[in-house]
């Protein structure tokens, strides 16, 4: 399934979900230069994560990379659908916290869908980048102040497609399941790279935890006649 969008009216623009999606298009160009000059591989583990650093070498650089690691991505298809999910979902949920808490709320689901992945994986080489683990908290937050929003969904059947409105509550838990599933398939397994799915897992878990005291004394819950 991928959600095209949902059909909640915000108060005010999204100012700091915008801005975060500039500043990762930013970043990719900087990544496509970095490419180009043949340093890519070196910014990806100077930015970041790396477990086997976090777990061995921890110091302010290291520390530092857990903000930077959110802001790079492994191409186009990563930024543009990690972009989508954020533009869809992220609006709202900035519209219920307010900006500034927005931004602590995104960072801090970030940092937390990091830890989840290196302690999945402590001695891992590889470095843990993309916006997945924050937007991750986004969805969790989300389900928890919108379940019955409608999410228009293409929904992929073989080789054919249609499009659906589906509650978030069965769009974002079918996301949410598929990513522990493949989680829990892969733990474990000696890979090369791939999916940082238990970054995903711990950001969704820590949005649906932080929500509410994140949120508290704004618009809380929204709902559809079906």
């Amino acid at each position: 399934m991928l959600p095209l969008r949902d059909f909640i009216p915000t108060r005010r623009f999204p100012v700091l979900t915008v801005g975060i999606i500039v500043v990762n298009i930013i970043a990719f160009a900087y990544e496509l230069l970095a490419e180009a000059s043949g340093t890519l591989d070196q910014t990806f583990y100077t930015m970041g994560v790396v477990p086997f650093e976090v777990t061995n070498n921890f110091g302010p650089a290291v520390a530092l990379s857990f903000i930077t690691s959110m802001f790079l991505h492994g191409g186009f298809m990563h930024i543009a659908g990690n972009m989508l999910y954020l533009w869809i979902f992220g609006n709202n949920v900035e519209d219920s916290m307010g900006r500034g808490r927005f931004l602590v709320f995104y960072l801090m689901t970030g940092s937390v869908a990091s830890i989840a992945q290196v302690l999945a994986r402590p001695d891992s080489p590889l470095p843990t980048i993309g916006a997945s683990g924050a937007i991750a908290g986004v969805l969790g937050a989300y389900i928890v102040l919108f379940p019955n929003a409608r999410v228009q969904t293409l929904i992929f059947l073989g080789y054919f497609a249609r499009m659906a409105q589906l509650p978030a509550l069965s769009v974002l838990g079918f996301w949410f399941v598929l990513q522990l599933f493949n989680g829990l398939l892969a733990f474990g397994m000696m890979q090369m790279g791939g999916v940082a799915w238990f970054a995903h897992v711990g950001g969704f878990v820590a949005g649906l935890l932080l929500v509410r005291l994140f949120a508290v004394g704004r618009r809380q819950s929204y709902s559809e006649e079906w």
